[in-house]
């Protein structure tokens, strides 16, 4: 497929207005909604901007790559737009970008489809491209300049050429559309000029493509992954590994061949297993919270089901689920035994076995499991687990540092019998002789003394909580209250997690409501972006208030941190608890201590918010 079938005349807009990034986004996602290639504007929208939240697509030398793969495409296409004054769209060398090509790609989107998309992000690494289609008067010439570059290129043959110095690199990014491709150029183009032999793998949405051989990696005086995805990594064990951002192959690719040339990293020692996260260097905090959420994510399916099972089984009457009362009811019994007796009982043991599998791969996944259930029998619960998974994790690391000079006649056995016998082994030791006791008298001190808040005490947690739930939205201050408030529902403390899910419905809702009530406040786009907020606050999707608070921060995020700490306190005020770690409308009738007070919290909240968008906002200037 030639790239100027997907990128025709009515998808180009050679005079945007917009100078910063919000705006020059609406633009041309309004481009190609008039061009009938969309099948959802605002859906598109949000999955164009949920990628710039992972990494700018403001590539440098004036070029910005929007992209998203979303079933909100009814056609694929991309869209061409020339800011001659230039628009502040975060760039990674920190200049205006000039020159925009959104990319919309079906979430089915074929191979012919992806190869021109890949097409196209090589073209965009030539200089002269860049200056030619800044330069071009005319739509019809905008075209025919692509189409001057777009050439069908032969599989390459990248192989190793005789030099001595050999070079294998992985690229990936989360979309596989763009940056993938534009970091392979980048370090092929910087390898020709210093004369070094190089292979570079793409890892795109079509799968992966140019793929490094034994011999090759073998060969290599080092390895390159630039990646922002989970790559194979264990077939680089015993190599010099580099790993980066796919942004730095594109801005630094001469600096990567360079530390790769001096053997300028550490040696990856892998398991044997394939698929680990890239990105190791991006500081201590940032990995332990990598780590953290990889266990929270897989843990949520259990707690989320085992929530709402045991909430709808309390329907039936609170002891329902007991043969000895009155109101014993058979189902409710099935449902309490299926949620809590067996999907809650999991929560701790898979929290610890993802946590160590994310730092140790597979190795590390059964240590964490068993120290997780060590944990959850000994009485140290939620914060006995997040221990475990550490402990577990890093026990096995380091055993794979001890064992690597085992006789290469052993190797097999180190992933079937070493690591788990010795992982959990250790794991069991620490966790019953050191950590269990003292971590579960923690435990169960938190609980107690959350469970006897007076109602100050509570209110005034419940504003910390809600305003943590709106201060950055589904960041990581967004997420550090999650994770409390889950902790909490395996100690049986329910009211935390009320106040937090009362609190994550409010920017949305908010925004919605002011949208409504103060329209000029709001440009048109605004408001029609409001009404969607309308199904995300009472889906509990506070992402959606995120666009507003990008294009106003100090108006919008005040505003709803005020609405969010209201309904959190109000929350915790009227006693509310809820057993499942999810918000929205469907759970509002599963809430304990009445529906109707908690629905009444989050409209509260809701309200304060609007109130205060409509009095801090100026009016929209025509």
């Amino acid at each position: 497929m030639r790239i100027t079938e997907l990128l025709t005349k009515d998808t180009i807009h050679l005079s945007l207005t917009s100078t910063e990034k919000l705006d020059v986004v609406e633009e041309l996602v309004t481009v190609l909604d008039a061009a009938g290639k969309l099948a959802n504007r605002s859906d598109f929208k949000k999955e164009i901007l949920k990628r710039e939240q992972q990494s700018t697509t403001g590539i440098g030398d004036g070029i910005a790559i929007p992209h998203a793969k979303t079933n909100a495409v009814k056609q694929a296409a991309i869209a061409f737009g020339r800011s001659t004054g230039g628009v502040n769209y975060e760039s990674l060398d920190g200049q205006p970008a000039h020159l925009f090509f959104m990319i919309a790609a079906t979430e089915g989107a074929n191979n012919t489809h992806l190869e021109a998309l890949a097409r196209l992000s090589s073209i965009l690494m030539k200089e002269e491209v860049r200056k030619q289609l800044f330069d071009a008067k005319s739509e019809t010439e905008v075209l025919a300049i692509i189409e001057s570059y777009d050439q069908e290129e032969a599989t390459e043959d990248q192989s190793m050429t005789g030099k001595k110095q050999f070079i294998v690199a992985v690229t990936a990014c989360p979309t596989g559309i763009a940056h993938t491709y534009m970091s392979a150029d980048a370090l092929k183009a910087k390898a020709a000029e210093m004369g070094i032999d190089i292979k570079v793998e793409t890892n795109g949405s079509g799968g992966a493509k140019n793929v490094l051989t034994t011999d090759e990696i073998e060969n290599a005086v080092a390895v390159i992954v630039a990646a922002d995805t989970k790559v194979e990594m264990n077939r680089f064990n015993g190599k010099h590994v580099i790993e980066v951002a796919v942004a730095d192959g594109i801005r630094k690719p001469q600096q990567l061949i360079e530390r790769a040339l001096k053997q300028d990293a550490p040696i990856y020692h892998g398991s044997g297993n394939a698929g680990e996260s890239v990105q190791t260097g991006r500081g201590v905090g940032a990995t332990i919270y990598k780590h953290l959420m990889s266990g929270v994510s897989n843990m949520l399916p259990f707690v989320v089901g085992g929530g709402i099972l045991i909430a709808i089984s309390f329907m039936f009457g609170f002891n329902s689920a007991n043969p000895d009362d009155p109101t014993y009811n058979a189902f409710a019994a099935v449902l309490k035994a299926i949620g809590g007796d067996n999907a809650f009982a999991l929560m701790v043991p898979v929290l610890a076995g993802f946590i160590a599998m994310s730092i140790a791969d597979r190795p590390g996944f059964a240590a964490g499991m068993v120290g997780g259930m060590l944990a959850s029998s000994g009485g140290a619960g939620f914060l006995g687990g997040l221990i475990a998974g550490f402990l577990a994790g890093y026990l096995v690391v380091g055993l794979k540092k001890v064992l690597v000079g085992i006789p290469s006649s052993l190797e097999g056995i180190k992933t079937i019998l070493l690591y788990p016998l010795l992982g959990i082994a250790l794991t069991g030791f620490i966790m019953v002789y050191v950590i269990n006791k003292p971590v579960g008298a923690l435990n169960t001190a938190i609980s107690d003394w959350l469970s006897s808040l007076g109602t100050g005490n509570a209110i005034l947690l419940g504003i910390l909580l809600g305003a943590m739930m709106s201060i950055d939205m589904g960041g990581p201050i967004n997420k550090a209250a999650y994770v409390f408030g889950t902790g909490l529902l395996a100690n049986g403390v329910y009211e935390p997690m009320a106040a937090i899910m009362a609190a994550g419905m409010v920017p949305p809702l908010g925004i919605a409501i002011a949208t409504t009530l103060f329209k000029k406040k709001f440009s048109q786009q605004d408001r029609e972006a409001g009404k969607v907020n309308y199904i995300m606050g009472l889906s509990f999707i506070t992402e959606g208030a995120i666009p507003f608070a990008a294009a106003d921060p100090l108006r919008v995020i005040p505003s709803v941190m005020v609405g969010s700490a209201v309904a959190g306190a109000l929350s915790m005020m009227f006693h509310i608890g809820l057993r499942a770690p999810h918000g929205g409308v469907f759970v509002i009738p599963l809430v304990d201590g009445g529906w109707l007070l908690y629905l009444l919290a989050v409209v509260i909240g809701a309200v304060v918010s609007a109130l205060l968008l409509g009095f801090l906002k100026k009016p929209v200037v025509s």
